[in-house]
């Protein structure tokens, strides 16, 4: 989150806001309105955070979320079984598109995450596996400005150790920690933010599928 200031922002409207969207509404501020925090309890949503989130990596997320649609139709809509059969045709294809993020490393990874994804799958659900990290709770935090969010925790270190030891790569505890904001398993807008208290009643009523 690349902040233009470090308290809540109060908009036009007397909507006070997290910061890192800024003061003018569109895209990102309609994600941080509709999207971010909230929980996320279905396996193909998961999995396409998860890759969006390794493909943000060393980018902003407001560049990943103007490409969102690119990515979705350059990555069979983040079906894990036809991403996991990518091969050399489709490596090509997606490095000469314009649309995404042309990063050979970061694409080979998305193949390779969709295979891990389904051998995971053949065990558990990946929301179940997930969301296990949390106890299937999530961590309700109170923050008031962005400096004290961390950047990742103990938790989110041990979960990248897991997934990548499952064979899943771009999943470093920088990464994760976005992931685990942006799915809702840790709230963290901050508690002046509109959002802070409506995320939070999402997330205590959250029932995980079984």
């Amino acid at each position: 989150m690349n902040a233009p200031t470090n308290k809540p922002v109060k908009q036009q409207q007397s909507v006070t806001r997290c910061p890192w969207p800024g003061i003018e509404a569109g895209i990102y501020a309609d994600y941080h309105d509709t999207e971010w925090g909230v929980p996320k309890l279905d396996d193909s949503a998961l999995f396409e955070k998860l890759i969006l989130e390794g493909f943000q990596a060393g980018l902003s997320w407001l560049t990943i979320l103007r490409k969102r649609e690119n990515f979705r139709a350059g990555f069979a809509g983040f079906d894990a079984e036809r991403l996991a059969r990518f091969d050399a045709r489709d490596i090509a294809r997606l490095m000469a598109d314009t649309g995404i993020v042309r990063n050979r490393a970061k694409i080979d990874a998305a193949v390779l995450n969709a295979q891990a994804f389904l051998e995971l799958s053949g065990t558990q659900s990946f929301t179940a596996f997930l969301w296990g990290f949390v106890d299937g709770r999530p961590i309700q935090n109170r923050f008031r400005s962005i400096s004290e969010i961390p950047a990742e925790t103990e938790l989110s270190k041990r979960m990248s150790k897991e997934l990548k030891a499952r064979g899943f790569r771009f999943v470093g505890p920088t990464t994760l920690y976005a992931f685990m904001q942006s799915v809702g398993m840790v709230n963290d807008h901050l508690v002046a933010c509109h959002r802070h208290e409506p995320c939070a009643n999402l997330q205590r009523r959250i029932r995980l599928p079984k």
